[in-house]
């Protein structure tokens, strides 16, 4: 089943799709206003999440796909990591841009992946929201990316996630990474959550990335997480140790859509991901 998060006025409500339909979960349990609250419910009951939304869905409310034009972030995650080089062609392009290039490459054939911290809610931003690049960069990408969600530090579903770069900065010195990858609309999330039972191999998903301006495509590829060098189940490994970890958290999971070393975001690009299974994460770009 495929999870949505919808702004309805000051309140939220969980929206859930099976196959073709679409219901209303907020409607029958008033306390199942995201799907953090749904992760609780069956971790409390030892059931999987879809078993408990079947229990809900006939006595749901139906509603149109028109409301989804009021989705946000799927979960509000309390902390978002990623991971980098954990495809060949971005162990290769951090390569280009840094004067250290051979960091990269131990990390792209070592056993520890690197892991790092992305974004806090007040940070990340939902479909249809604007994404940043930041002033003091000249050089910034999307990278487009599957997002494992967590609860308690266990696989509960996926989702497609941009983690927004300042490779310039980056580029400068590896120090400077957390400037290059935290900072205001640094992360995009959505437009839902697939539930981990729901997706047979998160590790052969077919990948995309689109770019418009001024109505015309700048960028435009395809991959498929099967070329990624880790399993998901790896890197959470790696996040959960000695790390008290969140109840709710998300973890990207590395892009292998990199443009060309000549392209740079501007303001007003529109972004299209597309992650197989899960759905395709729109935002435009603003400057901060």
């Amino acid at each position: 089943m495929k999870y949505y998060r919808l702004q309805d006025g000051a309140q939220t409500r969980l929206i859930a799709r099976d196959g073709d339909r679409l219901v209303d979960l907020t409607s029958v349990r008033p306390s199942l206003t995201c799907f953090a609250d749904l992760a609780r419910s069956a971790a409390v009951s030892g059931l999987e999440i879809d078993t408990i939304t079947e229990r809900y869905v006939d006595e749901a409310s139906r509603v149109d796909p028109s409301v989804l034009a009021a989705m946000t972030v799927p979960v509000e995650a309390e902390e978002v990591w990623a991971a980098g080089v954990t495809y060949r062609i971005s162990e290769q392009a951090r390569e280009a841009e840094s004067g250290l290039p051979e960091i990269y490459l131990d990390v792209y054939d070592a056993e520890r992946p690197e892991l790092f911290f992305k974004a806090t809610p007040s940070r990340t931003v939902g479909p249809g929201d604007e994404v940043g690049i930041r002033d003091d960069s000249n050089w910034n990408v999307p990278e487009p990316e599957l997002g494992i969600v967590l609860y308690q530090g266990e696989i509960v579903g996926y989702t497609v996630g941009n983690d927004m770069s300042s490779r310039a900065i980056e580029g400068q010195n590896p120090l400077y990474l957390p400037q290059a990858k935290v900072y205001d609309r640094c992360c995009a999330l959505g437009p839902c959550i697939v539930s981990q039972t729901s997706l047979d191999d998160p590790h052969d998903l077919a990948m995309s990335m689109r770019i418009v301006r001024d109505d015309d495509v700048v960028y435009e590829g395809e991959t498929s997480t099967a070329e990624m060098v880790r399993t998901c189940e790896e890197l959470v490994s790696y996040f959960t140790r000695h790390n008290a970890v969140p109840e709710v958290a998300v973890l990207l999971t590395g892009t292998s859509l990199v443009p060309d070393e000549e392209f740079t975001l501007r303001e007003d690009d529109e972004l299209a991901l597309t992650v197989e299974s899960i759905g395709t994460l729109d935002n435009t770009v603003t400057v901060v």
